[in-house]
């Protein structure tokens, strides 16, 4: 096993600073950065092909069916004039943050439209946004109209018979308690705003919905969460449903109501009223004794109708419930599957075959109950037959992970995709071709998959040009695929995943994305990591351990994630790992790491 010395990292970077360095070394010209002039001379273009990243907004437009938007997590906002054929970018250059958490169009000026940045389904992984951004002009031009101070926002409604009245459900900062937290209702247009609806610093607002026949009554739901740097947490005493009959002056508590959990930890609640019996709504409670719950007297008292694990688990990501326009026992729920109701959510069928998982948002059309727009981890999709049939989601919001380039001639551009697969393709491709052409040359994809899939680094074999190393999520696999064969098998160092348990109890912790690479000395030696460092030098057969853990191993960053309600450990929170590795381009006995948890080592 090789030594590995502990560094303490601030007196490593006092020694890179000009307060660390002899003034003769500080003087000497500055080579860590390109020319300004050099780098101006470079333009980016999209390599493709399109492939859509997640989304957890939607909203059509009323009266205009060909019209849609669609807030990507990592791709602004885009829209759609054709059903869904294509899609057009609106917001790049025009704000300042690149996730769109929340989208609302108004019913009587179409032009009106509202977006909310940020992430509210607090997975380990997300950006956090700037506010709220007003267009005039169907998306053209772009202001911001406040919550800088929000991490996320989580819902817009738009008054559907007076544009100048708009509400916001802000979640606030994600990891420390904030004051931009709850419900906020403007009268004018969205030049100022007055919080309606607050609990405390640390519980921010997730839903809101309008009933259309009553404008003046409004239902929203509060939610206790936080993410932080090892752990997160969903649900307390901050957490709860909320009913307003004026508009949001004065608002009554129902989350004890008849009928609802009337003790027991609160989570996160997704809320929905009918239009075509305002006296309909629908909860769907995370608790101990959740699920879905539907209302007969607008709140006063309820039935638990379905607690089926399939439409509330994971709760803290999922929860959402819409309700139909036209028939009160219509209802659509959304998890890692999409489900509808024709008997008021007592059971349900999956209607999202032809488009991709993961259900964050949906929009039905008052007008017309065929006519569907959802958000999923593939971005924005439209269906015009109840979810039988669904547009194909071509647009560049992937979100990649890691990219690296092989030895071809025009050199290839790999990378791996978050919700997606791992993908390669020449980096001469597309050159005046459409974004998301798919073609093929020879007997071989032009963009084509090296196995794993989603977070993973991927390592291109030096000694044969279609020979691949990639990784998935933590650990749970490594696989070496010939692009040749187009074959792959799994050479795990480690060969088990842990699902569902605490890092404390683990063997070996894998970060969710986790290091595999080559030696820039000897081509025949691989590196990855859990919290200790391996090697391979025989195509992954064998494996060494080359360290002992290297990270700081504290439990109190090791234990259950997720909590008080519900657990999340399918994977992203796993910490005290080895977040990076550099081996030496000099000398193969040095070797650089560094884990999650700011502890920097070296052998030499």
């Amino acid at each position: 096993m090789l030594r590995f010395r502990r560094l303490l990292v601030a007196s490593a970077l006092a020694l890179l600073t000009p307060f660390g360095l002899a003034p003769e070394v500080a003087a000497q010209e500055d080579h860590t950065h390109l020319p300004a002039a050099l780098m101006e001379a470079y333009t980016w273009r999209n390599l493709g092909p399109d492939r859509g990243g997640r989304s957890i907004a939607v909203s059509g437009v009323v009266g205009r069916p060909m019209e849609a938007y669609f807030g990507a997590v990592g791709g602004g906002l885009f829209k759609t004039t054709d059903g869904g054929e294509n899609w057009l970018p609106m917001t790049d250059g025009h704000i300042t943050s690149a996730s769109v958490g929340a989208v609302a169009v108004s019913e009587t000026n179409p032009d009106l439209v509202f977006i909310g940045t940020g992430e509210t389904c607090i997975r380990g992984n997300i950006l956090p946004g700037d506010g709220v951004y007003r267009s005039r002009d169907a998306g053209e031009t772009w202001e911001h109209v406040g919550f800088a101070e929000s991490h996320g926002i989580s819902k817009i409604r738009i008054h559907p018979t007076n544009p100048d009245i708009i509400y916001v459900a802000s979640f606030g900062k994600y990891s420390v308690p904030s004051e931009e937290r709850g419900v906020f209702r403007s009268d004018d247009g969205g030049d100022t705003w007055e919080r309606i609806l607050y609990r405390d610093d640390e519980t921010g607002a997730i839903d809101l919905v309008i009933d259309r026949n009553d404008p003046d009554v409004i239902y929203a739901s509060l939610w206790e969460a936080f993410r932080k740097e090892y752990t997160m947490s969903s649900g307390g005493p901050g957490s709860g449903m909320f009913k307003s009959t004026d508009g949001g002056a004065s608002w009554t508590e129902l989350t004890r109501a008849e009928g609802l959990p009337a003790e027991g930890v609160v989570g996160r609640i997704g809320l929905a009223v009918s239009s075509a019996d305002s006296d309909r709504v629908y909860a769907l409670y995370e608790h101990d004794d959740g699920g879905l719950f539907s209302s007969d007297d607008g709140g006063e008292s309820w039935t638990l109708v379905n607690d089926n694990r399939a439409i509330r688990q994971r709760a803290f990501y999922y929860t959402h419930v819409f309700a139909d326009h036209q028939d009160p026992d219509v209802v659509y729920i959304q998890n890692t599957s999409l489900f509808r109701s024709t008997d008021g959510g007592a059971t349900t069928e999956v209607i999202n075959n032809g488009t991709h998982g993961d259900f964050h948002d949906f929009w039905i059309d008052p007008l017309d109950p065929s006519h569907l727009v959802v958000g999923n981890d593939g971005g924005g999709a439209v269906s015009y037959a109840t979810g039988a049939e669904w547009t194909d989601q071509e647009f560049s919001t992937a979100q990649f992970y890691h990219a690296v380039t092989t030895d071809h001639l025009p050199f290839h551009v790999c990378g791996s995709q978050q919700d997606n697969s791992t993908l390669c393709l020449p980096s001469d491709w597309n050159r005046g071709r459409s974004p998301g052409l798919e073609a093929t040359e020879g007997s071989m994809d032009v963009a084509y998959r090296v196995g794993g899939g989603e977070p993973g680094y991927i390592a291109p074999d030096p000694t044969d040009l279609n020979t691949f190393y990639s990784g998935t999520n933590n650990g749970r696999y490594i696989d070496k695929y010939n692009r040749t064969l187009n074959y792959a098998r799994e050479v795990n160092p480690y060969p088990w995943f842990y699902s569902g348990e605490p890092a404390l109890d683990m063997v070996e912790r894998w970060q969710w994305t986790f290091p595999i690479l080559f030696s820039p000395l000897d081509p025949n030696t691989l590196y990855t990591s859990s919290n200790r460092l391996w090697r391979t030098t025989d195509g992954g057969r064998t494996w060494d351990v080359l360290s002992p853990d290297l990270t700081r191993a504290d439990p109190a960053t090791l234990g259950h994630s997720g909590g008080p309600i519900t657990g999340d450990m399918n994977g992203p929170e796993v910490y005290a790992t080895i977040f990076s590795v550099g081996p030496g381009k000099i000398d193969m006995d040095v070797i650089w790491t560094g884990s999650d948890d700011g502890l920097v080592h070296v052998t030499r």
